[in-house]
């Protein structure tokens, strides 16, 4: 597994962006209080297991939430998932959150609340089950549930680490 991913360009997707949470942040100065937003957007496209997050802050929501988006474009991540569920459990940690993703049976649906849902969706996971533990603060969620994503390997890369062939993984 590295920590480092290979650009992605946002023009050649269809990407699809949700706003996970707006926060009204206030700074005290001199003459008052300076009022501004922050907002946590994921973007990721279902059809290429594309996705991205990013934080938007302005003095308005809409543009918070475009500085957000335009952030998140350029940290797209390719997540490595079966057609309909991903190959299996794995957890991802960040801070003190941590999630837990399992694979489930077809028809299960997304089994995820709030920002864990948002990053699944992005990807296009149509079946996954999902359980926040630790914090439920949603910066950390949606780190930690990325983080859990891109544990999952693709079997040609495994295999050629191992130095099989990739029929005779198991």
């Amino acid at each position: 597994m590295a920590n480092y991913f290979e650009r992605i360009d946002p023009s050649t997707l269809n990407l699809k962006e949700q706003v996970v949470s707006i926060n009204r942040v206030t700074k005290v100065v001199k003459g008052g209080k300076n009022l501004s937003f922050s907002a946590l957007v994921v973007v990721g496209d279902p059809a290429a297991h594309v996705v991205g997050f990013a934080t938007g802050k302005a003095r308005e929501v809409p543009a918070a939430i475009k500085k957000g988006v335009e952030a998140a474009k350029k940290n797209l991540r390719k997540i490595h998932v079966l057609p309909t569920t991903i190959k299996h459990p794995v957890l991802g940690k960040f801070g003190s959150g941590l999630v837990l993703l399992k694979p489930a049976p077809e028809g299960t649906g997304v089994i995820a609340g709030g920002p864990v849902r948002a990053v699944i969706e992005a990807v296009g996971i149509p079946n996954v089950a999902t359980k926040c533990i630790g914090t439920n603060n949603p910066h950390n969620v949606v780190r930690a549930t990325v983080a859990a994503l891109e544990k999952l390997q693709d079997p040609e890369e495994v295999a050629a680490k191992r130095g099989l062939a990739p029929e005779n993984l198991t």
